[in-house]
């Protein structure tokens, strides 16, 4: 009767040995689906963070307050808007819809809800989201602290998309370039594509940034500001992520709930 009893109890034993086991492999880092569990980031991040937050407030504030710096900025708005083109003009005005909040937060969800159920890589998938995102938070922080007027779409030749207010330094749409340039390498470094993906942020960064001077809505020193906050963004994001992240991830739980999202 003893050894009937210890044969039943075996299997039993391999399946809780083998749950535990399946439950704890979900948990681990395994190459491509969790690759963004630990993000890129410099040595220092936290001082390197604030200094580039301080240097874009203190860049923004100058330029606001300082007379004379907004009217000689203008000059290259103007010049801009004299040599207006078809082409040129239908590329600026498609990168401010692409680029803007409602299209940028379409395009974020699309690519984190692809990474969630299609490559099964939930943590990809909200460390794409958070660093992306990121742009337009730390733009809105630096546009309150800073409140710089816009350029005067009267003073243009061919105002294509006037606006009005406040909200000048930094520039929206280049922050949220920045930021989602980095997220795009993030998802492709350490494999065939990262030089590619690199090398196209830039580009597609760049061209942003002349978009926003070309419609004539933000002066050159907006764009240099948001380069700078942008990046700030990113590496203070990094730092958090990397700290929380790896920590989170082991107490996910394994069931029915979560088991089609893991890898």
């Amino acid at each position: 009767m003893p050894e009937t009893v210890h044969s039943q109890s075996l299997p039993t034993a391999s399946a809780d040995t083998a749950t535990r086991t399946d439950a704890s492999r979900a948990r681990t880092p395994n190459g491509a689906s969790t690759r963004l569990l630990a993000l890129p980031r410099p040595r220092l991040w936290a001082l390197w963070g604030i200094v580039l937050a301080a240097a874009v407030v203190a860049l923004g504030i100058t330029v606001a307050d300082v007379p004379g710096i907004s009217t000689d900025e203008l000059g290259v708005d103007q010049s801009l808007s004299r040599h207006h083109a078809a082409l040129l003009t239908g590329v600026a005005m498609a990168l401010n819809v692409l680029f803007g909040p409602v299209t940028g937060v379409l395009l974020i969800a699309a690519v984190a809800l692809f990474l969630l159920l299609v490559r099964r890589a939930p943590v990809n998938a909200v460390a794409f989201g958070l660093v992306a995102v990121s742009g337009w938070a730390a733009s809105e922080f630096f546009k309150v602290l800073v409140a710089r007027q816009r350029p005067d779409s009267a003073l243009l030749f061919d105002p294509l998309a006037p606006e009005n207010g406040a909200d000048s330094f930094p520039s929206g749409h280049v922050t949220f370039a920045v930021t989602l340039a980095f997220a795009v390498y993030f998802l492709a470094r350490g494999t065939r594509r990262a030089k590619f993906a690199a090398v196209a942020g830039v580009v597609v960064v760049a061209l942003v940034a002349w978009s926003r001077l070309y419609i004539g809505v933000h002066y050159p020193s907006d764009v240099a500001g948001s380069l700078l906050a942008g990046t700030a963004a990113v590496i203070l994001v990094s730092g958090c992520w990397n700290w929380l992240a790896p920590r989170v991830w082991q107490r996910v739980p394994v069931n029915a709930v979560t088991r089609p999202f893991l890898p």
